[in-house]
């Protein structure tokens, strides 16, 4: 709990250091809250403990976290390197599978096998894999995610690591996705960051099923990138992500969302509520299924 209010984290990175890109630990230690490497042991492998006990300081009562699978841009971090977080607390700790479909053939075995594992939902990077939302060999993957009412959560803003292509994270190219799988849930994390702000917004109001992830983006900045939007109204979409270690602290950008006087009731769909809406798999604290 932070300030009496439940916190629900949807976006981590507690990757094994030695399996990044340096232009990765570069973005973390320029952007990230001091000390965050204090949580990693000497071999560069995260302490179960010290996160756990990072996340019980800064008010979070669940963490999601995040495996990536794109050699190009910041490297391979499987799904088992978050397996020891997770057992150590399941009641906190959760993550999402992801898949590459240049490197994952069949791309759905892969999905399963790591579901097998846990995963609660299913995470796309198309800006550091190099591929498109709506490129056919992700349907397979989207066609098991609805089948198991999963959330697919996309990368949707701009990436700075080398190698990213950007130009596809545009909003626009979920259009066949949304036409295909009209009942897939679908989150955008980064928000649109960069150039689609309005494009993530609008997507978000007229599709019941997609919502806004605020990962990497400050807080204080959401009235300036969504201006033409209610944002009371807008926010009911949010979901409360840092895109920890590279964020200044997560109790600092949650309490920076509670300044934005959303209203009691939006609030709490901001920094749980929608997430758990979203994450049916995840439960309360202390309630974690991995296979609901």
């Amino acid at each position: 709990m932070l300030d009496g209010r439940m916190l629900i984290d949807a976006h981590l990175h507690p990757a094994r250091l030695p399996t990044l890109k340096p232009a990765w630990r570069d973005w973390a230690e320029r952007f990230g809250q001091p000390g965050w490497q204090t949580v990693f042991d000497n071999e560069g492998a995260v302490i179960p403990q010290a996160f756990d006990d990072l996340m019980e300081a800064e008010g979070v009562d669940q963490a999601i976290l995040l495996c990536e699978y794109d050699p190009k841009t910041t490297g391979i971090q499987p799904a088992e390197d978050l397996l020891p977080i997770i057992k150590h607390n399941p009641a906190r700790f959760a993550f999402l599978a992801a898949v590459n479909p240049h490197l994952h053939y069949p791309l759905a075995a892969e999905l399963r096998r790591q579901l097998g594992l846990g995963a609660i939902g299913l995470k796309l990077h198309p800006v550091h894999g190099g591929f498109s939302a709506a490129d056919p060999m992700l349907y397979p993957a989207y066609q098991v995610c609805a089948d198991e009412g999963l959330p697919v959560v996309l990368h949707c803003g701009t990436s700075s690591l080398p190698g990213s292509a950007n130009a596809l994270a545009d909003p626009a190219l979920l259009g066949p996705v949304l036409r295909d799988f009209p009942g897939l849930t679908i989150v955008l994390a980064h928000g649109g960051r960069g150039w689609w702000y309005e494009a993530a917004a609008a997507l978000a109001l007229l599709y019941e099923n997609v919502w806004i992830e605020l990962s990497g983006l400050p807080p204080h900045r959401l009235p300036s990138y969504y201006a033409r939007f209610d944002l009371r109204r807008l926010a009911r979409k949010f979901i409360f992500a840092t895109d920890w270690p590279g964020v200044p602290g997560i109790a600092r950008n949650a309490r920076a969302i509670a300044a934005l006087d959303l209203g009691d009731d939006v609030l709490a769909g901001v920094l749980a509520g929608n997430a758990l809406q979203v994450y049916s798999r995840l439960g309360p604290p202390g309630q974690h299924a991995t296979n609901a």
